[in-house]
């Protein structure tokens, strides 16, 4: 029987400490240790991969948190039976001791497994629900209150306002509107529009 432990961090910014410390605390040698830097969308990870290869009958596998598994409420519970039934590997969540397949192995210990195991996958694609709508909320409350998101645009060249007039009264094209002010036609017409809506004129 091999221990392995599991750690997933969303970002590479993020700090695996914390994870790593838990492992090694309950016995996982670094070199048993599998770490993926990204989301925890779906489980399309390399290290995570390598992992499951690795993973033989009887092995235990270690991981911090559920939400460290990963935040998809269907892929965590098709996850949890692929490692559990079909390749036989004990899982221990260390932030929740009711989820620890060495316990319980009857009936009872497996149906309160998974009810513990639905809820908590559940809670983690919840949350990335959530952050997802506040994330949304917050650039919607920030527009309306007038902050510009990207790069701000270039000034206007300083003949903008000539090629404009001269365009716009159908002394010249757009075409040739555009080589004056040193800019692609769908520039000059886009930022055109703007210049017209603004009423500078």
């Amino acid at each position: 029987m091999n221990i392995y432990g599991y750690i997933r961090v969303s970002t590479r910014e993020q700090n695996e400490d914390r994870q790593l410390v838990a492992l090694r605390e309950v016995g996982v040698t670094d070199k048993f240790i599998f770490m993926d830097k990204q989301s925890g969308k779906d489980f399309n990870r390399p290290k995570y991969k390598q992992l499951l290869r690795k993973l033989k009958k009887d092995d235990l596998l270690y991981i911090k948190s559920i939400d460290r598994l990963g935040r998809n409420y269907e892929e965590i519970l098709q996850q949890w039976r692929l490692l559990t039934k079909d390749k036989g590997v004990d899982i221990v969540v260390l932030d929740m001791p009711l989820l620890d397949t060495r316990r319980g192995k009857d009936l009872m210990g497996t149906f309160l497994s998974d009810i513990v195991l639905q809820v908590l996958s559940f809670v983690a694609e919840n949350e990335r629900t959530n952050i997802r709508q506040r994330q949304a909320e917050g650039i919607a409350a920030a527009k309306a209150r007038g902050v510009k998101f990207g790069r701000p645009p270039n000034p206007l060249p300083v003949n903008f306002h000539e090629a404009y007039q001269r365009w716009k009264f159908g002394e010249i094209t757009g075409t040739a509107a555009a080589k004056l002010c040193g800019m692609p036609l769908a520039t000059f017409r886009y930022r055109a529009e703007i210049y017209k809506n603004a009423k500078i004129l």
